[in-house]
């Protein structure tokens, strides 16, 4: 089969819709269940990227949660901590690597992962299938699937849940075209292989000390951005994506995005968030919710004295701006990476509050000097990978 017919594009009312193969080919794609829609493909095409280069540097498995053409989260598949299988809401039972992944991947922004498009590089197994089916999610793709796990994801969403099966041996013409308003634009295909070796020689700060987990983290946000509509940031930590900043015009605003996402994800870990007294009716899109406003700017709003009891058994105490800051001040050993060069030191400047230590951007602005001067006042190893990442 070289076309399939799609219920819609980007909206309802733009119709017909179908992806096909220009060449007369075979799709590299099966659907298993469901009918996936026009953005429910451009999610499960670049997800499928990501995670596939994410398992070819990394060596481990990979996934990643999409929505709207960026990436909201991505992992590989190291053990959960206990800290984290409670914030990642995925029980005592021991996962597989793939599973971790996943898991990682869709708690680096739980918010922003609602309703998301998962990738896996590896077949899909039963624990990893099991995770998903708890969680809302438009779709999933991957190379294969268990017996098991295509049992488990046929039974979501009444039958209706997206399952795309991708042929991984299936390689791209090197020639790629869009058409935008009727005129085609055409252009090589961004074949870059991103590692430690291609991106991380060129140390350019007076700390120079990186270690081989951190180098692994960088890696993981460069291949991240690769995926990220422009302009994008992404923070890293411990294997995964903790705050990506997407598609803002400016790279300030993107800092500041992404570093506010990574601060929440640590704040997760404080034992008031951990122990939030949660009625057990409340759903896990609800919890997310009153956990994300709890530890913002307007707390009242799910533990005021008129609305804590639709959430909680008991009313929580606030979370103090002065307690997150003292929490936040001890974050250390946080990677960042950037799809273009940072052209102020304001972006280190922010990047460091929320523990940064580790930096990989392309360089190149006139202002390359303040930039690093900024790092070194912070004692903040920063490499210039010299490539642009942009996305679009």
């Amino acid at each position: 089969m070289n076309e399939l017919q799609l219920k819609y594009g980007c909206n309802p009312n733009q119709k017909p819709s179908r992806i096909f193969m220009a060449d007369g080919s075979e799709l590299p794609v099966t659907v298993l269940c469901g009918r996936p829609g026009y953005i429910n493909f451009l999610d499960a095409l670049n997800g499928w990227q990501l995670v596939k280069e994410l398992k070819e540097a990394t060596g481990l498995p990979a996934a990643t949660s999409f929505k709207h053409v960026s990436p909201a989260g991505a992992a590989v598949g190291h053990p959960l901590t206990e800290v984290e299988r409670k914030i990642y809401f995925t029980g005592s039972k021991p996962l597989s690597p793939l599973a971790c992944a996943y898991a990682r991947a869709r708690g680096a922004d739980r918010m922003s992962s609602f309703g998301d498009f998962i990738a896996l590089s590896d077949v899909c197994d039963e624990d990893t299938a099991h995770l998903i089916s708890m969680e809302v999610s438009d779709g999933v793709i991957a190379p294969g699937y268990t017996d098991g796990a295509l049992e488990i994801l046929k039974a979501k969403r009444k039958g209706a849940y997206n399952v795309i099966q991708i042929d991984p041996s299936y390689r791209p013409d090197p020639i790629e075209r869009k058409q935008v308003f009727g005129v085609t634009f055409e252009q090589g295909r961004n074949e870059l292989v991103i590692n430690a070796d291609t991106m991380l020689t060129n140390w350019v700060t007076e700390n120079k000390t990186v270690s081989e987990e951190q180098k692994r983290d960088l890696v993981i946000a460069l291949i991240t951005l690769k995926y990220t509509q422009s302009n994008s940031v992404c923070y890293t930590y411990n294997g995964q994506t903790i705050g990506v900043g997407a598609g803002q015009q400016s790279r300030i605003h993107c800092t500041r995005l992404a570093g506010q996402k990574a601060d929440n994800w640590q704040l997760r870990h404080m034992d008031k968030v951990l122990n939030l007294p949660f009625r057990d009716d409340v759903s896990k899109p609800n919890r997310d919710n009153a956990i994300d406003v709890y530890i913002g700017d307007t707390p009242e709003d799910v533990i005021g004295d008129d609305v804590w009891a639709e959430t909680f058994t008991e009313q929580p105490a606030p979370l103090t701006a002065e307690e997150k800051k003292e929490y936040l001040r001890h974050v250390t050993g946080v990677s960042l990476g950037s799809d273009a060069f940072f052209p102020f030191g304001d972006n280190i400047e922010r990047a460091r509050r929320s523990g940064v230590t580790a930096i990989v951007q392309p360089g190149g602005s006139i202002r390359d000097q303040q930039v690093i001067d900024t790092c070194n006042k912070y004692d903040i190893a920063m490499a210039f990978c010299g490539i642009r990442l942009f996305h679009h």
